[in-house]
């Protein structure tokens, strides 16, 4: 009794900020969506409107375009961090010269806040003074303009995103590898088990937990992704990389819809909440299921 007690003692701080700074907010945005709000309107007060701003967002092609593309950010950004941040994770369990001065410097972008991320690669893909435009044009002959080119503007945010947050992914994965006890490995190299063999089959297994747990943070980092692309391309050209995060803040700030886009923020957390689930049911229970 005496230990359950101190437990929920040395809780209490966490849980205390928890509350007010997770569910307390929470709960006023799920106010507010239920109402026509534009505080600096004519008439600034809180207009009960239902579930209208949620019809509204079922039927914003805008919001679904954006959240379409949104979904193929995603992908291509969380699948192309897990691979090459397990092989990243792979390397750097090996010695080679001048392995810790890489370690650092492949954790640099991890310590930079995502406006300053979005301020180095708006000045690296600027055509007049950015290197990249030029480096791309010396050599290769190829105009790099993201103001211009929707997929050009699409494919150097998720570029980005990439070089951001593949570090955490190398670092999680690193922890994992670290862990995994040497004796399986040492049976299947006796039993002859090639390398693709041990991976499949031991390595993988091994450490899908520490995979999913990396995955889930950046799903739900990703999905809510706004300093950089804001800084880097302003959300253009035309919609083209109007992620909901971006779309959230356009309908909030310029135009002051503080309803509507307090609507938007919670679909999009439940769609989190969803794609999570449906991540979880199909990667652990089928695993608990067979277990059991």
């Amino acid at each position: 009794m005496h230990s359950k007690t101190l437990g929920w003692a040395l809780l209490a701080p966490t849980l205390i900020l928890l509350f007010f700074f997770g569910v307390v907010p929470f709960i006023y945005v799920l106010f507010v969506s239920f109402h026509q709000w534009n505080p600096f309107a004519v008439n600034p007060d809180m207009i009960f409107n239902w579930a209208e701003n949620y019809r509204r967002v079922v039927f914003d092609a805008q919001f679904l375009a954006s959240l379409g593309v949104t979904i193929a950010f995603v992908f291509f950004a969380v699948v192309s961090e897990l691979i090459i941040g397990y092989a990243l994770a792979q390397a750097f369990m090996r010695d080679f010269p001048g392995k810790a001065f890489f370690r650092t410097i492949h954790t640099l972008p991890l310590i930079m806040a995502p406006i300053i991320v979005g301020s180095i690669w708006k000045l690296m893909t600027t055509p007049s003074i950015g290197i990249l435009p030029n480096i791309l044009d010396d050599w290769f002959g190829y105009n790099l303009n993201i103001g211009q080119s929707a997929l050009q503007a699409f494919t150097v945010t998720v570029i980005m995103d990439i070089w951001h947050w593949t570090p955490l992914v190398t670092l999680s994965l690193i922890a994992a590898l670290v862990s995994l006890p040497p004796d399986p490995f040492e049976q299947a190299q006796i039993d002859g088990a090639n390398k693709r063999q041990i991976f499949w089959h031991i390595t993988l297994p091994m450490i899908r937990p520490a995979i999913i747990a990396t995955v889930f943070i950046r799903l739900m980092d990703a999905l809510r992704t706004v300093d950089e692309v804001l800084m880097l391309t302003g959300g253009g050209p035309g919609s083209a990389t109007r992620y909901v995060g971006v779309h959230i803040f356009k309908e909030v700030f310029p135009r002051t819809n503080y309803g509507y886009g307090s609507a938007i923020s919670v679909v999009v957390l439940y769609l989190t909440i969803v794609a999570c689930w449906l991540l979880y049911v199909s990667l652990i229970a089928p695993r608990n299921t067979r277990k059991g």
